[in-house]
């Protein structure tokens, strides 16, 4: 791990490494494993938040003394209940019509731990997310490609052939696992600015016209 490096990312997650990078910084990865139990009585939110904090301050065991280390968590929530990645390919289909043809939302955690000093810094993005009114039969090709079984809540917004999510208005990036902008704003707390336009880069690399990133930027609260 380079003492130079001013980040680290607490996420083995392929998704959120592409992610981060669109702010030009540098960065190291190390994976993060704590129990993700959701405790009684615990909202949404407060499980978000609770695990991303966890995941940092377990990464940061392995970070020097200067970074920053990032801890993510990301839920999809329908009504009061907390959807994970499927067990199996049966669970799968049973999520995936459960979601169909109404709207759920995705809470991404983030947690900032600076290794130095202790400060933490957090932020939440909650996200509306639409669903289409797909086919069985789609169902059903989808999930024999195995893309639904490491994702939470049985897809993945960004498949380029199953499209689940109708008309999305809010950050697309925050249900793939990290809202850049959400991160960039903390970050910019820590006196941290990105290196790249995070917004173009995303909107670019997403093919999506965000309209929320200007809102997020200025701090309001979206969603």
């Amino acid at each position: 791990m380079a003492q130079n490096t001013l980040l680290l990312l607490a996420s083995n997650s392929p998704r959120r490494r592409q992610l981060i990078g669109l702010g030009g910084w540098s960065f190291d990865l190390t994976a993060s494993q704590i129990d993700e139990s959701r405790h009684p009585g615990e909202s949404p939110a407060e499980y978000v938040l609770r695990l991303a904090e966890g995941k940092a301050r377990v990464s940061a065991k392995e970070a020097h003394t200067d970074q920053f280390v990032i801890g993510a968590d990301t839920a999809v929530v329908d009504g009061s209940n907390i959807l994970g990645k499927p067990r199996d390919p049966a669970e799968a289909t049973a999520m995936l019509k459960r979601l169909r043809g109404h709207t759920h939302q995705v809470y991404t955690g983030l947690a900032i731990l600076h290794r130095k000093d202790d400060r933490l810094l957090t932020d939440l993005c909650v996200t509306e997310v639409p669903m289409r009114d797909y086919s069985d039969q789609e169902i059903k090709a989808y999930v024999q490609t195995g893309d639904p079984l490491d994702k939470a809540g049985a897809y993945a917004i960004q498949h380029p052939d199953f499209q689940p999510v109708d008309d999305l208005s809010g950050c697309f990036a925050s249900v793939m696992g990290l809202p850049v902008c959400h991160l960039v704003r903390t970050l910019r707390r820590m006196d941290i600015p990105p290196h790249a336009d995070v917004p173009a880069n995303c909107q670019s690399l997403l093919n999506y016209q965000c309209p929320v990133y200007r809102a997020v930027l200025r701090g309001e609260q979206v969603g």
